[in-house]
């Protein structure tokens, strides 16, 4: 395997991580996902098969959700065009790379509503909030692929058990599941040039804080 985008793409994370520099991380240091890989072989509910398009876009995407979460500078994201990229939640307003770095997937792909303040929290807290109310670890799948590249669109599953407290609300030990349909237009290496997420982005926050009617004021500080 040689370094080009598109072959770092398809050799996933690990590949990435060997092929990038210690200053490229936030951390200083490159993540460890060997948790990660074992929850998802157990908990997942779509086995993909090898080389299946399915299977690829679950990789790509694995790398994008890596890079944002763990690289700051767009520019070495090798999952993106990163002077190209962009992003949006359900129609709504779009951000570029530098947002997306600075905001925080959380965040941009989250939004505000009615339990959740994203113009209240920074990347490190919003990563804070959701580790902590997360600790086993918050997974995701794909479940089916709708159409091919160059505009890929695919449905998948994200979850995680509610095993510590969120926002002042107490843990239930919950499994909790958000499902979801994106639609990704990239280019010819993979790369992500446009990502669209439609998904309904009170329902998974309303069973953290029971649907209560005042989550939103207790969700600001």
């Amino acid at each position: 395997m040689d370094n080009s985008p598109k072959d770092l793409l398809l050799g996933g994370r690990e590949a990435v991580i060997a092929a990038s520099q210690p200053s490229d991380w936030r951390a200083g240091a490159a993540p460890d996902y060997d948790m990660s890989r074992k929850s998802l072989a157990k908990e997942r509910t779509a086995p993909l098969a090898d080389g299946s398009l399915e299977s690829i876009v679950e990789t790509v995407v694995q790398v994008f959700e890596l890079e944002v979460s763990h690289k700051h500078d767009p520019a070495t994201w090798v999952s993106v065009v990163a002077d190209q990229f962009k992003t949006r939640l359900n129609g709504g307003a779009w951000y570029d790379s530098a947002a997306l770095a600075s905001r925080g997937s959380y965040n941009v792909l989250i939004g505000e509503n009615l339990f959740y303040d994203s113009e209240g929290e920074d990347f490190i807290s919003s990563h804070k909030v959701f580790h902590q109310a997360l600790p086993d670890g918050f997974f995701w799948e794909v479940l089916e692929v709708l159409s091919p590249p160059p505009r890929v669109t695919f449905t998948w599953r994200h979850w995680g058990a509610f095993k510590g407290p969120y926002k002042g609300f107490a843990p239930t030990g919950e499994t909790l599941e958000l499902f979801g349909v994106s639609i990704a237009t990239v280019d010819d290496d993979l790369r992500i040039v446009e990502l669209e997420h439609y998904y309904d982005n009170h329902e998974f926050l309303g069973k953290m804080t029971g649907g209560c009617p005042i989550a939103k004021v207790k969700a600001k500080p």
